[in-house]
């Protein structure tokens, strides 16, 4: 039987995703995004601009996204999501996503990706939210630029609503995401609170309090917290 291209696609994403599903729970993960952002964040000339971070309205940290390819390629990756706390002190508890996308070509080969995003205002936290959306599509993205300060920001960064990083085998740099989907993981959701709960209720709720596997991100997070 002979699959379409949407097909292949569809296997990929399947596939990948069962393998991710089972390598490891929530609160582990979490771990991993704090180490990802630990250690990008450790070497300021080759890191996210902290000036953008500490203006950033939202941060969505995927540690170890999948990307397979034998044909068809394909990414899946499950992360989370802080936003700032109102008036802008401090960052949320954090919210799952799953992060989908594919491209047809032939191509062997796999890698493992750390993937960061920075959400820039309001309008994107708004979308970020949301039960789906796509990168490029419901929202504008650009590849973030990296080092100590912004001073070599490109247009698009500066008008993008969402600025995307990439971290691969030490290396770090900006990353196109254009076309991915992002959507509400409410499984991981259900394994970190207790209980059904959405991305928007664990964000905006101030009185959702972060998970105990969560402290090391919070950590983190919090060392960014000023926007002065």
């Amino acid at each position: 039987m002979k699959l379409s291209p949407m097909k292949f696609q569809w296997i990929a994403a399947v596939t990948l995703g069962a393998g991710l599903l089972s390598a490891a729970e929530a609160p582990e993960r979490l771990g991993a995004a704090s180490d990802a952002l630990k250690d990008v964040m450790g070497i300021p000339d080759k890191s996210i601009p902290q000036d953008l971070l500490r203006r950033a309205q939202c941060i969505v940290i995927v540690p170890g996204l999948k990307k397979a390819a034998f044909i068809v390629g394909g990414k899946y990756g499950k992360g989370f999501v802080s936003c700032r706390r109102s008036g802008g002190v401090g960052w949320s508890a954090p919210g799952s996503v799953r992060v989908e996308g594919g491209s047809f070509g032939f191509q062997i080969g796999g890698t493992d990706t750390d993937v960061f995003m920075l959400v820039m205002n309001e309008k994107g936290m708004d979308r970020l939210l949301s039960t789906k959306f796509t990168l490029g599509a419901d929202a504008s993205v650009a590849a973030g630029p990296v080092g100590r300060s912004t001073q070599a920001e490109t247009d698009a960064a500066l008008t993008a609503e969402i600025l995307t990083w990439s971290r691969q085998r030490g290396l770090f740099a900006g990353l196109s995401l254009s076309g991915a989907t992002l959507r509400e993981d409410s499984e991981w959701n259900m394994d970190l609170y207790g209980k059904k709960i959405t991305n928007r209720e664990i964000i905006t709720k101030s009185n959702v309090a972060a998970p105990k596997a969560a402290s090391a991100l919070m950590t983190e997070l919090n060392r960014y917290s000023s926007r002065k």
